[in-house]
């Protein structure tokens, strides 16, 4: 039995709403939102949900999930929360539910975090500087490297490069930022999701992978003599290949994982086959964390029309995570 914490994000969003939802399913572990316990009970009103809330502490004992009711760690609400109206005064809040999920996955109070979605731009209106879960988390963990990666049932696509304009991802890739992805994708996928030989595909970064230096040589100069280098040490890497066919079954069947150069090109393909249903994963970091692939979609927010399943397939992932790393 473990214990893991969900933040839930933005309070005008529909974090909250997602959240309350998830708790009327089956867990097989024991969840602890990190909210306002007043904000969650005035959204179970507006949704109609009867859900049992309870304050949780350190000292209340460790028992399995029960649907229909959720344990909550009570982090106050800075201002007055309306569904669908951002405020900035909430910023500090929104800060404090990850701060205080990480320092529980860090002290091992809890066995993984999941993030509801947060609004970016109103904690930066706020003169709070934030760039993202991803970029705080890492900082928090005080690591060097962190790599995004997206799974859903038929496919994990890590990124090399992530939030960049286009024209600057090209500069953005050279040997070590590869090399360090790619350590981080395979000790990951070995440690935290029980592969014991992961077979990665990479994509090259050009169109056709290059052609042979004739649509430029980042393939020649940079991907391919990283991959020479770590299959030498016994990876199975499989590249670079041309984006444009890599996502076909003929490669995939086989794949426990694509490493793509830059977030819309591989993206967009994992969405197309499972929107709704992929999550976000951060690997490289001393803890398990997951999350939603979704945003906080402020016209949902208490309408009862947001969907959980990309929520609850954030636990369930975090779950089969935390029972890979214990073995």
């Amino acid at each position: 039995m473990y214990r893991i914490a969900i933040t839930s994000g933005e309070p005008a969003g529909i974090g909250p709403d997602i959240l309350l939802k998830a708790a009327l399913r089956e867990q097989h572990a024991q969840l602890v939102a990190l909210a306002d316990i007043q904000l969650l009970r005035d959204r179970a009103e507006m949704l109609g949900l009867d859900i049992e809330l309870k304050h949780w502490t350190e000292n209340t004992p460790l028992v399995q999930h029960t649907p229909g009711s959720l344990w909550v760690l009570e982090i106050p609400l800075k201002s007055t929360c309306t569904p669908g109206k951002l405020d900035p005064a909430n910023s500090e809040y929104v800060i404090e539910l990850l701060s205080q999920a990480t320092a529980g996955v860090e002290n091992g109070t809890f066995a993984a975090m999941v993030t509801a979605p947060v609004q970016k731009s109103v904690i930066n209106d706020s003169g709070l500087v934030f760039s993202g879960h991803t970029e705080y988390l890492q900082e928090k963990a005080g690591v060097a490297k962190v790599v995004m990666m997206l799974a859903s049932p038929k496919l994990r696509v890590a990124l090399v490069t992530t939030h960049l304009p286009l024209r600057d991802v090209a500069d953005a890739i050279n040997e070590e930022e590869l090399e360090q992805s790619l350590r981080i994708l395979h000790s990951d996928l070995i440690s935290k999701f029980g592969i014991a030989s992961p077979r990665i595909l990479v994509a090259g970064l050009n169109p056709h992978a290059g052609e042979g230096g004739h649509l430029g040589t980042e393939e020649i100069e940079i991907i391919e003599p990283v991959l020479k280098q770590l299959r030498a040490e016994g990876m199975n890497l499989i590249g670079p290949l041309p984006a444009d066919t890599l996502f076909t079954p003929k490669y995939l069947e086989s794949a426990d994982a694509v490493l793509a150069m830059y977030h819309d090109q591989g993206l967009p393909v994992l969405k197309a086959q499972g929107f709704g249903e992929s999550i976000n994963v951060t690997l490289g970091l001393p803890f398990i964390r997951t999350s939603v692939d979704h945003g906080t979609a402020l016209d949902l927010a208490g309408s009862g029309a947001a969907n959980e399943d990309s929520l609850l397939a954030a636990i369930n992932i975090a779950c089969q995570m935390i029972s890979s790393n214990r073995k």
